[in-house]
């Protein structure tokens, strides 16, 4: 997945560095959605830029996702069956809350180490709550799942270190640019 992430990651700092010139087009052309649509479209081919690039892991992992989900909820063999410390069943929630909860820690240092191109304060209102709204819901997910979740995360946090690094170095990521 590393590969995938990469270029994910470098998608998403090319689109953040075309921003200026994104908003200084809307400026431009105003209303014109097809205009606008054209315009863009010719932006990103010019800066060899994919605006879908960096859905391609969160695409592959989603089928990954829901297959662990079911084979959790209906492995007979995981039922009872002795994990680690607390975790007596990876196929039930988490009895203490304890691993949702270190899932949304572990999602809340991901938003904040990402910077981000959202300028509407709505969705930057969204988007400082889904860790929250996350943890709610895994609250009642299997405890394998979570646990893979949580694995996944700090998987990510070691690549966006890695990934940030490499960028900074080709000058598409500053380390002032990140969510404050």
């Amino acid at each position: 997945m590393y590969p995938l992430t990469r270029a994910q990651y470098t998608s998403m700092a090319k689109m953040r560095m075309l921003q200026p010139k994104l908003a200084a087009m809307r400026e431009r052309i105003g209303d014109d959605k097809q205009r606008m649509s054209q315009e863009m479209m010719a932006l990103y081919k010019a800066e060899k830029v994919n605006p879908l690039g960096g859905c391609l892991p969160l695409v592959i992992q989603m089928p990954i996702f829901l297959a662990l989900y079911y084979m959790l909820s209906g492995s007979i063999e995981l039922r009872h069956a002795p994990f680690a410390l607390w975790i007596h069943d990876l196929s039930a929630q988490d009895p203490y809350y304890i691993l949702p909860i270190l899932m949304g820690i572990t999602m809340f240092f991901i938003q904040k180490m990402s910077p981000t191109t959202v300028t509407d304060p709505m969705q930057q209102k969204i988007m400082t709550f889904m860790p929250v709204i996350f943890t709610v819901f895994f609250l009642w997910f299997p405890s394998g799942l979570v646990l893979y979740y949580i694995v996944s995360n700090l998987v990510t946090i070691l690549q966006q270190q890695l990934i940030y690094r490499g960028l900074e170095k080709r000058g598409l990521h500053s380390r002032d640019k990140k969510k404050s």
